[in-house]
């Protein structure tokens, strides 16, 4: 059965059926905008909320905006456009390194699902299948490999230059950004870069073009807690705290519908995720996107809580020479009050 489109009628899926979502009166909604970079699954909450009705249920007549890359919706929460975004952790604390006091509002995950290194499989025949014989490879015109990132400084590129700075390769690749889905799948079909690091849908889709397939999984948690050492928050929910300032109700309300939102991911099946979310997520197949969801769930972060743990594991990669981040510390960057709230208001 296919959800209503239309913001006006929102439903929620209760059982096997629908109900009314509850909600306010829209003349008494508060108008919000809530930022995503890109048409995966991984920014999931920000579309559940909207699908199944917790933001109208919150009082928010909200708008959902794609950035187009995680960098773009930073800018666009720190020029104030948007109330809250959600992408990699160092976002909000590149604002605040900019003087604009960015507050993680609740975390997303608890080890990334978007640093698989998807390689042009006529270069994965030829041998190259390894991040270190990738790295001893040119291009015909003698350039080093291009390795292509949603932005520069956004998720992947975080992620996986901390890798590549680990192995001591980082230096021997060409780091661009290539943009939303089609873009980024386009450049790796047409052979314009070399390398992609994304999440499982697009490892799908490329394989199954016959473009791609996967190099390096930094997503394995195997391998994760190798070079990692475990739970650290990789996306968050976040704003500027003048705009907390401005409206704390209008945030709370933020807040509350999109934890529920992780609780409903939490009790669903992904055949019944990908349901919600499809319009968000259609660049790429229902098969692809499922398998995405499916790896998701494993990395959720349901608690919605950080840690000074998880915090100290992040900063040897969130405060290095890459980011330029300037070191923060947990109470600096994170204000969970408003999660609490929500907890309290809807226990897991």
């Amino acid at each position: 059965m296919a959800y209503v489109a239309r913001r006006s009628a929102l439903t929620i899926i209760a059982g096997g059926g629908f109900a009314l979502a509850a909600g306010r009166a829209r003349a008494e909604d508060k108008i919000g905008r809530a930022i995503y970079p890109v048409a995966v699954p991984v920014y999931q909450t920000h579309f559940i909320a909207d699908r199944v009705g917790y933001f109208k249920d919150a009082g928010l007549d909200c708008k959902l905006v794609q950035g187009g890359s995680g960098v773009k919706t930073r800018e666009i929460v720190a020029s104030s456009q948007g109330d809250i975004g959600i992408g990699d952790i160092t976002h909000p604390m590149q604002l605040s390194n900019h003087g604009r006091a960015g507050r993680v509002l609740m975390p997303v995950d608890t080890r990334s699902s978007s640093v698989m290194f998807i390689i042009r499989k006529d270069l994965f025949d030829q041998g190259i299948n390894t991040l270190e014989a990738l790295t001893t490879w040119k291009r015909p015109d003698g350039r080093k490999p291009i390795v292509s990132v949603s932005s520069l400084g956004g998720t992947n590129h975080v992620w996986a230059s901390y890798y590549m700075e680990t192995m001591g390769v980082d230096q021997m690749v060409t780091w661009i950004g290539t943009g939303n889905v089609d873009t980024m799948l386009g450049s790796l079909k047409t052979k314009q870069v070399d390398v992609l690091v994304s999440s499982l849908s697009l490892l799908n889709d490329a394989r199954e073009q016959g473009w791609g397939t996967l190099l390096f999984d930094g997503t394995d948690e195997t391998i994760w807690n190798r070079y990692i050492g475990g739970k650290v928050p990789v996306t968050s929910h976040f704003t500027l705290q003048s705009t907390i300032d401005k409206d704390p109700a209008k945030m709370q309300a933020f807040v509350t519908a999109i934890w529920r939102a992780t609780q409903w991911v939490k009790t669903h099946t992904p055949e019944q995720i990908y349901d919600a979310i499809e319009p968000y997520v259609g660049s790429t197949s229902r098969a692809a996107n499922i398998l995405e969801i499916t790896a998701l769930q494993k990395v959720a972060d349901y608690e919605a809580s950080i840690d000074a743990a998880g915090f100290a594991r992040g900063e040897k990669v969130w405060f290095r020479e890459m980011t330029g981040i300037k070191p923060l510390t947990i109470a600096e960057v994170v204000s969970p009050t408003f999660v609490e709230a929500a907890r309290k208001a809807y226990p897991a």
